[in-house]
């Protein structure tokens, strides 16, 4: 379980080519060169690598709005993100008809997403009984922020994912906001994660900035779910750096000044960075030249979506109804 070296820095990798993306759409939409809202994960880029890292190819993650990293990390890439954002026919399998917040590719093991917040737990929910039924020992990984933790949906879904032992392991982003609202002010109890022991499944605070511990978190409750020991939940600990949306100013409606900067003193990144060097694992060189790496290949991201060509009129009716007996027998991925 331990991570390698190589582990550590495809660890780094991946945060930084979330931080990178995710800043650049957010300048890009400043710009009014993307029209789709955004709803940045500037800060939480732990959690999505820490919850994807080291899943096997045919386990399944469902991802929230704000989990772009974890779509990243199961194959759809950069170049097919930009692409979706700016509605154009290469942004991935929904070819530019749908927002990118919400893209999935169950050939990936990615469950779409839906604009409904929290709806996707039962999606998720149910993927984990038919990874049950497959006896293959597949997992579901099942991300969602804080407000979705106070919808009925979420009760329901822990409440079945239990009873049938389901292999679903649920992974809050506690971001401390949901919209607007600090979670003092929609939530009776300290840790959200005490809300497990009613559902008698195992519940975990985790530091969400910090990459190794929610890997580590992650992997035994992934563990647990292939011994056929049932559902966990995870409620990793963050901080949202930027506003709901980048309609939002980032310091607007925050408890105090002191508590945004605080948090932005935990950044991920710059924690593992630190490590990584304190430990000898590498050397500034190496990091650095990742960070060029990750920003050339966010750059050509962007011109790959700028000069794709828009979906042709004929698509404007295809996929809105399934052929006959499309799905009928079919098993997750």
């Amino acid at each position: 379980m331990d991570p390698t070296r190589d582990d550590l820095l495809t660890m780094y990798r991946w945060m930084v080519l979330s931080r990178v993306f995710d800043l650049r759409v957010c300048d890009l939409f400043k710009e009014r060169s993307i029209p789709e809202g955004q709803h940045a994960s500037t800060g939480q880029e732990a959690i999505g690598v820490g919850g994807c890292y080291g899943l096997r190819p045919d386990d399944v993650v469902s991802p929230s709005m704000r989990s772009r990293v974890a779509r990243l990390m199961r194959g759809i890439t950069p170049k097919e993100h930009m692409a979706a954002m700016l509605g154009k026919v290469t942004g991935g399998v929904a070819r530019g008809r749908h927002v990118s917040r919400h893209m999935g590719d169950m050939k990936l093991g990615v469950i779409p997403g839906t604009a409904s917040i929290g709806s996707i737990m039962a999606v998720a929910t149910g993927a984990g009984l038919a990874c049950k039924m497959n006896g293959k020992g597949q997992v579901v990984v099942s991300f969602f922020g804080d407000g979705a933790s106070n919808a009925g949906v979420f009760h329901e879904s822990l409440n079945c994912a239990s009873i049938y032992k389901l292999p679903v392991i649920f992974i809050c982003e506690n971001n401390q906001y949901a919209i607007s609202t600090h979670i003092s002010h929609s939530m009776a109890v300290k840790d959200m994660a005490d809300r497990a022991i009613g559902y008698g499944m195992p519940g975990k605070v985790v530091d969400g900035n910090d990459v190794l511990e929610v890997y580590r978190a992650t992997q035994q409750a992934v563990e647990r779910a292939r011994a056929g020991e049932g559902p966990s939940l995870l409620e990793c600990k963050t901080y949202r750096w930027r506003g709901h949306t980048e309609m939002n100013p980032p310091k607007e409606y925050r408890v105090s000044g002191d508590e945004y900067d605080a948090w932005l003193e935990r950044c991920p990144i710059k924690r593992l960075k630190e490590q990584l060097l304190r430990d000898g694992v590498t050397r500034e060189e190496e990091l650095a030249a990742i960070d060029s790496e990750v920003s050339r290949e966010v750059e050509e991201a962007v011109q790959f979506g700028i000069e794709s060509p828009y979906p042709p009129l004929e698509d404007l009716y295809a996929d809105i109804v399934a052929p006959v007996g499309a799905g009928a027998h079919g098993e997750v991925k």
